[in-house]
């Protein structure tokens, strides 16, 4: 039965060639959510994004993480599609996992579309048979024809986004990771876009989304988890989480 557990995470991301920029590491403590650690090498500043979180989901979970802007979501959500190894604790996933945060991960700008497809199913851990299956149905999607033969630096970003969308939405996954709910390109692909997500989102067995949108918590969650400077604040259903942030907001 798919599942994510995470004990004790703690995330630290280092800031480069920060020296003199005093300004710069105070609006940065402020900002990205997490805590300022010290260095010993006074030319990195070195950022916690998440502090000691512990969470459980199992089958059924729908979840949104709620926060202010360098909170923690985003990082938390690439934790758990383990494009950020922690610095500390343990990360335990069952089920294949959609990460709709980082669409163009793994994408070779001097590849072709039909290359990136194969590498980007590499990444997703699929055999050679499954990859192949991929293709057409990528192909079919995002309508990009000819160009799939051409590198992907000769794309618009409203391809580039067909692409990515397309190939991270060709699977049909167990646990689906997304940031805010995407578009992709012009009205009627975005239309067709919204279309396939949402039926991903349906037939999948957990959902983990960080959005502002309280229509889509209330729409989309049964449950929601309020994040403040890299920190688990409080858990619980939609509505009570979203009152509590408001209030918070009211507050500062």
């Amino acid at each position: 039965m798919p599942s994510i557990d995470l004990q004790g995470i703690c995330v630290d991301l280092p800031i480069y060639n920060s020296k003199g920029r005093s300004l710069k590491s105070t609006i940065m403590a402020q900002t990205v959510g997490g805590r300022m650690a010290d260095s010993r090498d006074r030319n990195i500043v070195v950022i916690r994004a998440l502090n000691d979180v512990t969470l459980h989901l199992e089958h059924g979970a729908r979840v949104a993480l709620i926060g202010a802007n360098g909170a923690g979501k985003t990082t938390l959500l690439r934790v758990m599609a383990r494009i950020y190894p922690p610095t500390s604790g343990s990360v335990d996933i069952v089920g294949r996992v959609a990460c709709l945060t980082d669409l163009h991960v793994g994408m070779d700008t001097e590849a072709t579309g039909f290359e990136n497809i194969r590498m980007r199913g590499t990444l997703l851990g699929l055999t050679r048979q499954e990859i192949a299956d991929l293709i057409p149905n990528v192909a079919e999607f995002t309508e990009l024809g000819d160009y799939l033969k051409l590198p992907i630096r000769c794309y618009s970003q409203g391809m580039m986004l067909r692409l990515a969308f397309g190939i991270s939405t060709a699977i049909q996954p167990d646990i689906i990771l997304l940031d805010e709910v995407i578009g992709a390109g012009d009205q009627a692909f975005a239309e067709k876009a919204r279309e396939r997500l949402n039926s991903m989102i349906y037939a999948a067995s957990i959902l983990v989304l960080a959005t502002h949108d309280p229509g889509t918590v209330t729409k989309l969650c049964n449950s929601a988890i309020l994040l403040s400077h890299g920190r688990v604040v409080a858990s619980g259903s939609p509505v009570e989480m979203l009152d509590r942030y408001s209030a918070s907001l009211q507050a500062a």
